[in-house]
């Protein structure tokens, strides 16, 4: 893997660009409003970043990131990422990106709607539990103590070890939840959901999560 494209270049999709190029990554980032809005942040990262449309970013990346406003999700290239591996970054906020009624019912998950539509990709669930500007300031080396830990989910289990490995990378260790199902245990109001936590500590959050229905019936 040598190129990581960003479908989205917002403030996660920034900085998940800047740690890519630390690390030695050749970086295509996109955003809605095209490449000519991006030659700031491409000037910052350096040779080994451009700008592009998705769709080149899409077709460019041996690796995808999607880190945009869940309601754009459709608009994401299906064709382009067939058989690759998709970061999806995402979060459900209902005033942001109205409502959706399978996840008001919680039938489904963020990373099973973008998995439903790229159904020949293999969608990970990561970086939605951190705040951007920590993607840039809390790495710590591999073995450093109390490192932070990251969570990931995803259907297919050599896809979660490629992104665990980068995401050692870029200084942090992983938490694999398991399936794309299991994702909400790190969606927004779950313990995990933003404060720093090492890797045993963020399993016994995620397993201390609760459905909003499971909160909502114990209220």
């Amino acid at each position: 893997m040598q190129t990581i494209g960003l479908i989205g270049a917002g403030q996660i999709g920034s900085q998940v660009a800047r740690l890519a190029v630390k690390n030695g990554y050749d970086v295509v980032v996109s955003n809605s409003r095209g490449p000519e809005t991006l030659k700031d942040l491409v000037a910052e990262l350096g040779p080994r970043a451009r700008a592009a449309t998705a769709l080149e970013a899409a077709k460019a990346g041996d690796l995808v990131v999607v880190t945009i406003p869940l309601k754009n999700y459709r608009q994401v290239p299906v064709g382009p990422l067939a058989g690759k591996i998709v970061i999806d970054t995402n979060n459900y906020y209902p005033q942001r990106d109205g409502h959706v009624r399978e996840l008001d019912d919680e039938s489904t998950t963020t990373s099973e709607l973008l998995q439903a539509h790229l159904p020949a990709s293999k969608v990970v669930k990561a970086f939605n539990h951190i705040y951007a500007a920590e993607l840039t300031t809390h790495g710590q080396p591999a073995s450093s103590q109390n490192r932070r830990a990251l969570a990931i989910f995803g259907n297919d289990a050599e896809a979660r070890k490629t992104v665990a490995r980068l995401i050692d990378q870029f200084g942090f260790d992983t938490v694999d939840g398991g399936r794309l199902a299991e994702s909400w245990r790190i969606q927004r109001d779950t313990p995990g959901y933003g404060p720093r936590r090492t890797a045993g500590e963020l399993r016994k959050d995620l397993a201390a999560a609760k459905r909003d229905k499971e909160r909502a019936h114990e209220a």
